[in-house]
């Protein structure tokens, strides 16, 4: 959550007057994140969030929002977005598509422990179920296709052994995605600073300008390759085991899901080793940015190839036996 897009507290007062939310009273920009500009906006009526959207077209707009409103709805913990008195969802501020959403108390928990990763592990297979009942679909902007261009604009930055590593990857997904596997709505960013919590209550998912249409056990593998890891990169086995048990209880996977999961996790490491190479090489201009360390989900890709993680059968078939 980074600030591209700078706003006063006099152009979010005239923005909102479309909202029954009262007047501002503080106007705070987040500074995590790499991809829109937040701010935390408290008024008279309550605590929120302001979203600038610096790359999503404001024609794909109702996917995020709409989706993020049917998980409220279906009783996930997200944010709700806030409707204008017209019932819209997002408008213009400052040149780009904005909206408002409700603020979720708690903080993220960026040590997690074995009751962290049950609570993500429960709440992602709640998420996934509700997904099926949501019917708006919209290609994965971090697909395939990005991949391979993301790798090309990175070549110049990465040395020979690396670019070999990209590309062996890349082959590699290709063929793997010819399995089809069950899909629908996914956040594709499930990490520990888009999870909120109160003490050990998981409060709420926050930040779904990733969302997209992809495989579930895709979603679930990104989510694994963050919570349940240690430093180096390494599965921590006791946690990584208690995620996709709770998970699996919500959504047990299919066979077809739990063969291709080696897989999924590589191409959940490499789709963040992309895309953290390009933000630390090619980034855009921002007042407030932090870029992440590309070097982690390297170390990922190289263990998830070098040390493959099979599926759990016996641990998660006497989980959900």
């Amino acid at each position: 959550m980074s600030v591209f897009t700078r706003v006063t507290e006099s152009e979010v007062s005239a923005w909102l007057t479309r909202f029954s939310v009262g007047a501002v009273r503080t106007l705070t920009p987040i500074s995590e994140g790499i991809e829109n500009t937040n701010y935390f906006l408290s008024t008279t009526e309550g605590e929120y969030v302001l979203t600038l959207y610096e790359r999503v077209p404001a024609e794909d707009l109702p996917f995020y929002l709409n989706f993020t409103a049917h998980l409220a709805k279906s009783g996930v913990a997200v944010p709700t977005p806030i409707a204008d008195r017209t019932g819209g969802l997002f408008s213009i501020l400052n040149g780009r598509p904005a909206a408002l959403t409700q603020r979720i108390n708690g903080r993220p928990q960026m040590q997690p422990s074995v009751v962290h990763c049950v609570a993500v592990g429960r709440e992602l297979g709640r998420l996934h179920n509700a997904s099926r009942n949501f019917g708006t679909r919209i290609s994965n902007k971090r697909g395939p296709a990005w991949t391979l261009s993301t790798s090309r604009a990175v070549r110049a930055f990465v040395t020979a052994d690396q670019n070999a590593l990209i590309e062996n990857e890349i082959k590699f997904q290709r063929e793997r995605r010819q399995t089809r596997l069950p899909n629908g709505a996914i956040h594709a960013d499930l990490f520990r600073d888009n999870v909120l919590f109160d003490g050990e209550n998981l409060s709420g998912l926050i930040d779904f300008g990733f969302a997209a249409t992809d495989e579930f056990a895709y979603d679930l593998a990104i989510t694994a390759n963050d919570w349940c890891v240690v430093p180096g990169g390494e599965f921590d086995n006791v946690r990584l085991v208690a995620f996709l048990k709770a998970y699996s209880a919500e959504r047990p996977l299919s066979e077809a899901e739990q063969v291709a999961w080696p897989a999924l996790l590589r191409a959940a490491a490499i789709r963040f080793w992309l895309s953290r190479l390009y933000d630390l090489h090619l980034p855009r201009a921002a007042e407030i940015n932090t870029p992440h360390d590309p070097a982690v989900f390297e170390r990922i890709l190289r263990l998830r190839i070098e040390q493959t993680c099979f599926w759990p059968i016996a641990e998660i078939n006497d989980a959900t036996s």
